[in-house]
């Protein structure tokens, strides 16, 4: 006698978007190795981590890449990769790998260059800034965590993992944080200074983006009414008429 429900090995259960797209799953290694190698020599975090006094006395203009994967604990690398596989895979899916290293890079290198531009800013906390160390791949998380807003505004997010709330409005709370308190100047180990530049990075980065698909847009419009009028001009056809068997393609 067959059973009418289904037996339990014909439930699947899911957690997350789903396994790591390939760039993510490079990114992820490199930031793993990158993190036992830092328990190993710690000395390296000195040299690869950004340091603003470093980047503009010392030229260490390797900083602004490097210190994106570093951390400084088990649970900063484990919050920061956890976050980039749930708001990231949903986006190199849709975008493809290559275009989401670049934003990747794009949002995490303009997170350093914010904390480079905020150390000289004329205010209090800018000179402990100028020589605080920054690690971690939290600004290109932030990135990352604002084009997930963007593309799905209305997906809810457990800010504090208690409270769900739309995604844009997830984004823009924690951006409000960061703003506050990198105005208040480092404190808490918590770059927010980093955190504020991937907003804005990955921000500027999708605008410009947008705005260079609307000029491709018009462009390609323009080409091709052009073609359409040379074709007129010049009595070309993509092919003959039932009412004119002498008409050809030229």
């Amino acid at each position: 006698m067959r059973s009418r429900f289904p037996s339990s090995s014909s439930f699947a259960y899911s957690f997350g978007p789903g396994p790591l797209t390939p760039a993510i799953k490079v990114i992820v290694a490199v930031n793993v190795a990158a993190f036992l190698l830092g328990l190993v020599l710690p000395a390296i975090t000195l040299t690869l981590g950004l340091r603003p006094a470093d980047v503009v006395g010392n030229f260490a203009l390797w900083q602004p890449v490097t210190y994106m994967f570093l951390h400084g604990g088990i649970f900063h690398i484990l919050f920061n990769m956890l976050a980039l596989w749930m708001f990231g895979v949903e986006l190199e899916r849709m975008w493809g790998s290559r275009f989401f290293v670049k934003f990747y890079f794009v949002a995490g290198v303009g997170a350093a260059v914010t904390t480079l531009l905020l150390s000289f800013a004329p205010f209090a906390f800018a000179n402990q800034l100028y020589y605080s160390l920054t690690i971690g791949a939290s600004g290109a998380v932030y990135g990352v965590l604002l084009a997930y807003a963007r593309y799905f505004p209305h997906r809810p997010i457990l800010l504090y993992f208690i409270f769900p709330i739309p995604a844009k409005y997830f984004v823009m709370i924690i951006g409000a944080i960061s703003l506050l308190s990198a105005m208040s100047g480092p404190g808490g180990g918590i770059a927010h200074a980093t955190h504020l530049g991937g907003l804005v990075a990955a921000y500027l980065y999708l605008k410009s983006g947008a705005r260079m698909h609307v000029i491709a847009e018009i462009k390609y419009r323009y080409l091709k009414w052009r073609i359409n009028r040379m074709r007129r001009k010049f009595d070309v056809y993509s092919g003959g008429r039932a009412d004119d068997v002498d008409r050809r393609v030229h």
